[in-house]
């Protein structure tokens, strides 16, 4: 984030945000009340949970063999979807 100020034809209408992840100013995921928390050992690398993410904080993770995603927490809702669609049960839902 940058020490000058945004003049007003700079700063976004209203707060609008048109595109996923396209601001990294707001992270929005502090004020989810569950955490997905994934199992690598249980996970098989399906993908699905990353397919089904309303917001794409589930990112894929290339050239590691332990793990296909990781979940950005600074922007996860906790809305449960990567959960309940895991074929594998390996991502919980966890309070805080």
């Amino acid at each position: 984030m940058s020490s000058k100020k945004q003049s007003w034809k700079e700063v976004t209408i209203a707060g609008v945000i048109t595109t996923p992840r396209s601001s990294l100013e707001y992270k929005t995921g502090v004020w989810r009340s569950q955490t997905p928390v994934i199992d690598y050992a249980k996970c098989t690398k399906c993908l699905i949970c990353w397919i089904y993410c309303p917001e794409p904080t589930i990112v894929r993770i290339t050239g590691n063999p332990e793990k296909a995603v990781e979940i950005d927490q600074n922007y996860c809702k906790g809305c449960g979807i990567c959960a309940q669609v895991c074929p594998v049960k390996a991502i919980e839902m966890r309070q805080g």
